[in-house]
């Protein structure tokens, strides 16, 4: 079966006040967002996370929990971040769970190298 996009949620809200709420929850050491940290660095988005991505051929879409579709929202109720994907039949499946997410490190590299295990080892293809 062939994946048509991966569904990034963040474990944040994509309010100004969100923002800072998470930056804040950051730098007092109250915790964090694996998936934040993979995609941004503290002045944006990283370059190094749209470079890599662009190289699984298989579109990104990325929310915050505020702004995510209803049957994202569906899949990733309590559960944030992680990555889903979308198949060509229009199923839903969690792909990488926050721990998955953790393991990577930050690294969008890591992150490419999870994606891609994770679709082989479900016989799934980009």
């Amino acid at each position: 079966m062939r994946v048509t996009t991966l569904i990034g949620v963040y474990d944040a809200k994509g309010t100004v006040l969100g923002e800072i709420s998470y930056v804040l929850r950051k730098i007092a050491g109250r915790g964090h967002c694996p998936l934040c940290d993979i995609t941004h660095s503290w002045i944006g988005r990283r370059r190094s996370f749209d470079a890599c991505t662009a190289n699984l051929g298989i579109p990104v879409d990325l929310y915050h929990l505020d702004d995510q579709p209803d049957e994202v929202r569906q899949i990733s109720a309590g559960r944030t971040p992680l990555i889903i994907a979308v198949l060509e039949d229009g199923s839903r499946h969690e792909l990488m769970s926050t721990l998955e997410l953790e393991r990577c490190e930050g690294s969008p590299t890591s992150l490419v190298g999870a994606i891609e295990r994770q679709l082989h080892d479900r016989g799934w293809s980009s």
